[in-house]
């Protein structure tokens, strides 16, 4: 099976203070979409580049680089400010038309730990003045800002996080402690991404069209739309290729979209996809080999306790041993680790998406807190486990029982 698919902790006090953290992460969303703004230079066909070297899963990094990793991955714009406040001009939108409310319908996040303590009290959460305030401490997941005196933003970027992190929601909805590596499956990046006042109507239409938790990395390549299901950017320690197409190793993924989808000022090419982008400084390359070791750092999160019936779990164990196995090699793992990508028709989804990759195939995907990140497959096409099950046993010929079914999706929700 190939799968990929928001955990929620019980909101505490304070009603209308999401609002406000809402507000400031409604910019970070716009910037991650409007990625699409560039165009790349064309490279020559030829073989596959040769991808940044990935370290052995049980290569340790030392705490320093993992550090260094964190703060990549929350803070680094890779200098992409040029695209969201230059070319896109995002940062006028939020400085002058984005309240708390707008923010959280959009799913955006605020660390409460950077909040100051009784600050959502004071705001005013239907005020834009608010959303720069959040700014301005550094309170919005995955936004970086700058703010001057007189309290206008003057430059504005977007970090992995925006899309790769979510909040335990312990203040409230929409705010409360990281949870990096965790996909944000609330964020509508389509609708945030056609704020901007730079985009044509016929691109905002394509943006608007997108939805909640999902987000197209090509299309600002060939033009084309088909979105993808936001993936967990955790338990990837033992994983060689990045994400449903399995295109390159995580450096390498990490590179493109660095700097062809955040608008990084970074060095990437790939001759199979005729993207060819060099920048001087190379503000990205330097940084991977720590960014890939605290996404190596970050575990797949367990299954809440009592989220599962242990004793048909293990039933289900026997069942997906039989039918589940040989690509999800190790019960939870992936075949492409062994270089192997399935066609589309192997596995009955669309490949519309496949066939604008280099591989014109997808990879089997590693089976990560499977409970945490729903929709599942590329597009979301499976609401639940349970269709994911019934959608195999029918393309596969699998010939299992209702009962059968019901054993493996109690075992692919202990994973």
């Amino acid at each position: 099976m190939a799968i990929e698919g928001t955990h929620t902790t019980d909101p505490t006090q304070r009603k209308t203070q999401a609002r406000v953290a809402a507000l400031a992460f409604i910019m970070v969303a716009a910037a991650i979409g409007l990625s699409a703004y560039g165009t790349p230079k064309p490279a020559a066909e030829g073989t596959p580049p040769v991808a940044p070297k990935e370290p052995r899963a049980k290569q340790e990094s030392s705490a320093a680089e993992i550090a260094e990793g964190q703060r990549i991955f929350r803070s680094e714009t890779f200098g992409d400010e040029q695209l969201w406040t230059d070319k896109l001009r995002l940062h006028e939108v939020v400085e002058k038309n984005v309240d708390p409310t707008t923010a959280l319908k959009v799913g955006l996040k605020v660390d409460a730990d950077v909040l100051p303590a009784g600050i959502l009290e004071k705001v005013d959460l239907k005020s834009p003045a608010t959303t720069v305030a959040l700014l301005k401490m550094n309170a919005v997941v995955g936004l970086q800002a700058t703010v001057d005196a007189n309290n206008h933003i003057t430059r504005l970027g977007v970090t992995c996080a925006l899309c790769h992190s979510t909040v335990d929601n312990s203040v409230m909805a929409g705010i409360g402690r990281r949870k990096d590596g965790w996909p944000n499956r609330d964020l509508n990046v389509g609708a945030i991404i056609a704020l901007s006042p730079a985009l044509a109507a016929d691109k905002k239409a394509v943006y608007q069209s997108w939805g909640p938790g999902k987000y197209d990395p090509r299309y600002n390549q060939d033009g084309k739309s088909t979105p993808l299901v936001l993936p967990p950017a955790y338990g990837l320690a033992h994983v060689k290729n990045e994400t449903y197409t399995a295109d390159g190793p995580i450096s390498y993924w990490n590179a493109y979209v660095a700097v062809t989808q955040m608008g990084g000022q970074g060095n990437f090419s790939d001759p199979r996809l005729g993207i060819d982008v060099k920048h001087s400084p190379d503000m990205v390359t330097a940084k991977l080999p720590a960014l890939r070791a605290y996404q190596h750092s970050l575990p797949a999160p367990p299954p809440p306790a009592a989220s599962f019936d242990s004793a048909i779990a293990e039933r289900g164990r026997s069942v997906f041993d039989r039918t589940c196995a040989s690509c999800h090699v190790g019960g939870s793992g992936t075949d492409n680790n062994a270089g192997t990508l399935h066609p589309p028709a192997d596995t009955g989804v669309d490949g519309a998406y496949a066939a604008r990759t280099a591989g014109k195939a997808y990879r089997t995907t590693p089976l990560r807190a499977l409970w945490q990140h729903p929709p599942y497959f590329h597009d979301g096409s499976a609401a639940t486990l349970a269709d994911v099950v019934a959608h195999y046993n029918r393309v596969r010929k699998l010939g299992l029982t209702a009962e059968q079914q019901r054993e493996l999706v109690e075992y692919l929700k202990s994973l």
